[in-house]
């Protein structure tokens, strides 16, 4: 008898096509639902940033930076710490109409950060929300995240260290630079506490810095980021930053 008018091979060959027929639904109906997942968790993650009105930034003034100074015990120590810096003002000058304006410039916590690509061990990282930061227990302090900054944002601590705050661990040999205050916002991720340079320039009278969460269309950084134009520092680099500016 051949195989075509064989039912009992027939029924396992159509067995066997349904039972195929019915995996790769399924293969595919989990890979669609992954997806989605994915989506979801991509659109609902935070991304922490801030938002720097140089038009507001007082030149000459050095709220932020003396406040980034004190809640990271940054100074006091014996040594000079000359590299010690998280935040540094700026000024810019415009070569046609001579205007100036004065801005700090720190990490700027990119969305494809530079650092973490040219770090051998990891100890440069990017976190879920967005923060770049440095894991002193796994830097070996070889400076290359330092080279790989286009701001020149990350500083070397070449003394030995005492009087560290809890919050801000430091030490001798490793790389370091502006976090964010990330420990306020780990202390309440609900409602997160600005950071202490952005609290300073409110206390100034200034309010050249607003913090948020990027991604949060109610939050007022990405009001303020939709109703007025914003620039990256080095847009060309297409490092999509975390830290915007206005008036630049």
């Amino acid at each position: 008898m051949s195989e075509a008018r064989d039912p009992v091979r027939m029924n396992r060959r159509d067995f066997v096509r349904g039972a195929a027929a019915a995996v790769a639904a399924l293969s595919l109906s989990r890979l669609a639902a992954s997806a989605a997942a994915e989506l979801d968790t991509a659109t609902s993650r935070p991304r922490y940033g801030i938002l720097i009105d140089a038009n507001r930034c007082a030149r000459g003034c050095r709220a932020c930076v003396e406040a980034c100074d004190t809640e990271h015990g940054l100074h006091g120590h014996a040594a000079p710490l000359i590299d010690a810096q998280w935040i540094r003002k700026v000024e810019l000058r415009h070569k046609s109409t001579d205007r100036r304006v004065s801005m700090p410039v720190m990490c700027q916590h990119c969305e494809h950060p530079p650092c973490v690509d040219v770090c051998p061990t990891g100890a440069s990282f990017k976190r879920f929300d967005g923060l770049v930061l440095v894991d002193k227990h796994l830097c070996i302090g070889c400076r290359y995240c330092m080279m790989a900054c286009p701001y020149k944002a990350r500083s070397f601590i070449h003394e030995v260290l005492t009087d560290q705050l809890p919050e801000a661990p430091r030490g001798k040999g490793t790389v370091e630079s502006c976090t964010l205050c990330v420990h306020r916002i780990d202390e309440n991720a609900e409602v997160p506490r600005d950071p202490a340079c952005a609290e300073a320039c409110t206390s100034a009278g200034h309010k050249a810095i607003v913090f948020g969460d990027l991604h949060d269309p109610t939050s007022t950084v990405a009001q303020q980021l939709r109703k007025e134009p914003s620039r990256a520092l080095r847009q060309d680099l297409e490092l999509n930053p975390g830290v915007r500016y206005q008036g630049i």
